[in-house]
């Protein structure tokens, strides 16, 4: 890749629902980024958001990514859509920032690297919790060695998804268009934390998904499993989303000198000879992405959006690429996988 000599990046959001502020206020805080074009099928939507940010509104994503003179498109739509629209942003050779996940399945995500690679366009992915602090602060530990070996480690998400956060929306818990439940769709951000931090490629997961508590939805509303390493180190999990408050997930990490929590943002670590570290996040290093952001999805956008735009001016790779964010992908296929089938499955 080499250095880009423009200005400012002309960027483009399709999709302004819900995740469209972390996209939209964050493309306002990057100096090498300009919202030149949004849209949603929505049109009344699309006007809106167009108006508040001074730019172009499209209800026809092909139309914005032929007419809008884009470098850059930010796919903020539900799940089923971001594979078609990778792959068209591709073939312009427009640069691509996706939203989680990939698509629905891993066969979706390696159409969409190789059109990006054929293109020679660069494609990350938002697993925003990576930039936490607390996250930042582990992932330097273990890399650093000063946890020594490390052990095993829990995951525990318990969310509050009542039937009403189903009935309102038209792709959620539904397989064909969310492509699962708990796991694809909240917990596949602790589950990304947990495979980026430890430094080895996953051995097999185990694993058994079903829907207790939620009636009318055809995906999983809880899961539990273990994910195995090739270095011995192993995951257990345990997610819902039929708890009665969204609570805030946790990893902890059992280490050979150490006892690691992250929780949410946070990090707390406990070292065996009595020292302790923590790292949590400061207010004057996010920025506001106004009313009704959910604090449970974390503030980090910014900071991954921001390192995105950071690496095209120098011509670098993202920390999130597209080939890196597939092995995440490969683990939630996992997760289903051992389910369907009732066995270990190999990666």
């Amino acid at each position: 890749m080499k250095p880009h000599k423009n200005r400012h990046f002309r960027t483009g959001i399709i999709g302004c629902g819900t995740i469209f502020p972390m996209h939209a206020e964050s493309i306002k805080n990057v100096k090498e980024a300009k919202l030149v074009a949004v849209c949603d099928i929505k049109e009344d939507r699309a006007r809106d958001k167009a108006k508040k940010y001074g730019c172009s509104y499209y209800t026809d994503y092909k139309k914005m990514l032929d007419e809008a003179n884009l470098d850059v498109v930010h796919i903020c739509t539900p799940h089923y859509l971001h594979m078609p629209m990778i792959l068209e942003a591709a073939k312009r050779k427009i640069d691509i920032i996706s939203e989680k996940p990939m698509g629905l399945n891993p066969e979706q995500a390696k159409k969409e690297i190789a059109a990006a690679k054929k293109n020679k366009i660069t494609f990350g992915v938002i697993f925003q919790n990576r930039f936490n602090p607390g996250s930042q602060l582990v992932k330097g530990r273990i890399d650093d060695k000063s946890l020594g070996k490390l052990k095993a480690a829990k995951l525990v998400l318990t969310y509050h998804k009542p039937d009403s956060y189903y009935k309102k929306s038209d792709w959620k818990g539904r397989l064909a268009t969310e492509g699962g439940g708990v796991v694809i769709d909240q917990a596949i951000h602790y589950l990304d934390i947990v495979r980026w931090l430890i430094p080895s490629p996953i051995k097999y997961v185990e694993a058994h998904v079903s829907e207790r508590m939620h009636t009318f939805i055809d995906v999983e509303d809880s899961a539990e499993g273990i994910v195995m390493f090739k270095n011995g180190f192993y995951l257990c999990f345990y997610l819902i989303n039929s708890y009665s408050f969204d609570d805030d997930p946790f990893i902890d990490i059992d280490c050979e000198k150490a006892k690691v929590r992250i929780v949410k943002d946070s990090a707390h670590i406990r070292y065996n000879n009595g020292r302790k570290e923590d790292a949590k996040p400061r207010s004057h290093e996010y920025i506001d992405y106004g009313d009704g952001v959910r604090d449970y999805w974390g503030y980090c956008q910014f900071n991954e959006i921001r390192d995105f735009y950071k690496s095209l001016k120098e011509g670098k790779k993202p920390a999130v690429t597209a080939e890196d964010a597939f092995k995440t992908q490969q683990l939630v296929w996992a997760i289903y996988e051992s389910s369907k089938r009732g066995k270990r499955i190999y990666l």
